[in-house]
């Protein structure tokens, strides 16, 4: 069964980083689409960023020239470089893998909280 563990959530102060890290294990199908969302509490879901199989990002513009996204596609991993955090960075960062077709597989969430 396809599953996606995230790790490397936590508590840091504004102006800190952090590393998210996310796992594709079990039965998968081809991963085209690699995403890292956002759900604080009281919002929509959000796209943080996106990255393809070939290599081509996206990000929100709240987090552009902050986050970086990368995947490794021999590990399945893929990871969130989040730096100079601000307070409304705060929120359950979810992973989403998504195949060419359309199928898709969620995480269950790492909670980030940026606060002094």
């Amino acid at each position: 069964q396809a599953q996606l563990v995230e790790s490397g959530g936590g508590l840091v102060r504004p102006g800190g980083s952090l590393r998210l890290s996310c796992t594709a294990s079990g039965s998968m199908f081809s991963i085209y689409i690699m995403a890292w969302y956002r759900q604080a509490p009281g919002k929509q879901r959000e796209l943080v960023a996106a990255i393809t199989r070939g290599g081509s990002t996206n990000y929100a513009d709240s987090v552009k020239g902050r986050f970086t996204i990368s995947r490794d596609d021999a590990k399945r991993t893929v990871d969130l470089q989040m730096n100079s955090l601000k307070p409304e960075d705060t929120a359950v960062y979810l992973c989403k893998v998504q195949s060419a077709l359309g199928a898709s597989v969620w995480g269950q969430g790492t909670q980030v909280t940026v606060s002094s």
